[in-house]
């Protein structure tokens, strides 16, 4: 999905406002150049994705290459906007990381049952979360080969 030149957008799905500055924050220091793009539960995760509302413009919501997708967000959680995503023949290609603070495996098994790339949990410190960006960023932006945008 990346055009020569042109940085992936990163789709982050987080209902912490904190936890968005912090992950925005730790792209910066690890210098993952990237368009990044917030939205605050899974109703507006799925509206971003089908451009429906307030996301209705593409040019303002452009497709992302990777989404990050916080589990336990309010009005629809990231499980159900998960499933929809990877049932859907138009976004399923998209790569979904989970990145949460669960720890139940349960969680871990039905994520990639239903279709994400890689469950990552979230680290407690801002010096963690950098370095969890910085490999993330290297291994999906340098190492891994994305789909074309359709």
């Amino acid at each position: 999905m990346k055009e020569k030149g042109k940085p992936i957008v990163i789709l982050l799905a987080e209902d912490d406002e904190d936890d968005y500055i912090l992950i925005r924050d730790a792209l910066v220091e690890s210098r993952v150049i990237n368009d990044l793009h917030w939205v605050k539960d899974g109703e507006e995760l799925m509206d971003y994705l089908l451009h429906r509302g307030q996301f209705e413009d593409a040019n303002k919501s452009p497709m992302p290459g990777l989404v990050l997708l916080d589990l336990n967000m309010p009005k629809k959680d990231g499980r159900e906007a998960l499933e929809e995503i990877k049932a859907n023949q138009r976004l399923r290609h998209i790569p979904v990381v989970v990145l949460t603070t669960s720890k139940a495996e349960e969680d871990i098994l039905r994520s990639y049952d239903i279709g994400a790339n890689s469950f990552v949990r979230k680290p407690v410190n801002f010096s963690q979360f950098v370095e969890m960006v910085r490999i993330l960023g290297k291994y999906w932006f340098e190492i891994v080969e994305l789909p074309v945008e359709r």
